[in-house]
């Protein structure tokens, strides 16, 4: 399943471990099929073993000592180094998105904590219902929406204070307020 493996590498950030995720989930439910009840949402049901898997993952990997390879991080940098997208022929959207683009907003949602995090990958990646996510996750659905309002808005701020520094956006002052907010957050 595309869109379990996608979810691993988002949650793990590295292919191996989402690959090494995807196939402890698979595991996991071959094992565990006895305990799925006909008829609920099998996708979901999935998505909760990966989900738990990868707490139980991150919850032992905190315990342990962060290890990075010297390989790793050479062949990293020399791609960063080496690697020049180029200008000629960009239009002026891909001009725009150059300011302000997808790692951007990778490296904002990455910022989130893990719970708004999972819950905002959840909704507005992977397009789960909010009933969905609360089964995923075991949590009721008013800490879904809580997590994802929180993270939501997080990320506003987040890509707001990017925008800003580069000039996409005017910073508005309000007579009752000490700093600029972005547009359209009146409250």
């Amino acid at each position: 399943m595309q869109s379990l493996f996608s979810t691993a590498l988002r949650l793990t950030r590295n292919t191996a471990d989402a690959e090494d995720l995807v196939q402890e989930a698979y595991l996991r439910a071959y094992r565990g099929y006895e305990s799925f009840s006909e008829g609920t949402n099998l996708r979901a049901w999935l998505f909760r073993i990966l989900t738990n898997a990868h707490i139980n993952r991150y919850r032992s990997k905190k315990r342990r000592v962060e290890e990075t390879e010297f390989d790793d991080v050479e062949d990293f940098y020399l791609y960063r180094k080496l690697h020049d997208p180029g200008a000629l022929g960009r239009s002026a959207e891909d001009e725009l998105m150059g300011l302000f683009g997808e790692g951007e907003v990778v490296a904002a949602v990455e910022a989130l904590p893990e719970a708004y995090r999972v819950a905002v990958l959840l909704a507005d990646v992977e397009g789960f219902a909010y009933k969905e996510i609360a089964e995923i996750l075991d949590i009721p659905i008013g800490t879904v929406m809580s997590r994802l309002h929180r993270g939501r808005k997080a990320l506003q701020k987040e890509l707001y204070e990017f925008a800003s520094a580069r000039g996409l956006v005017e910073r508005q002052i309000r007579p009752d307020q000490t700093s600029p907010e972005p547009a359209g957050t009146e409250r």
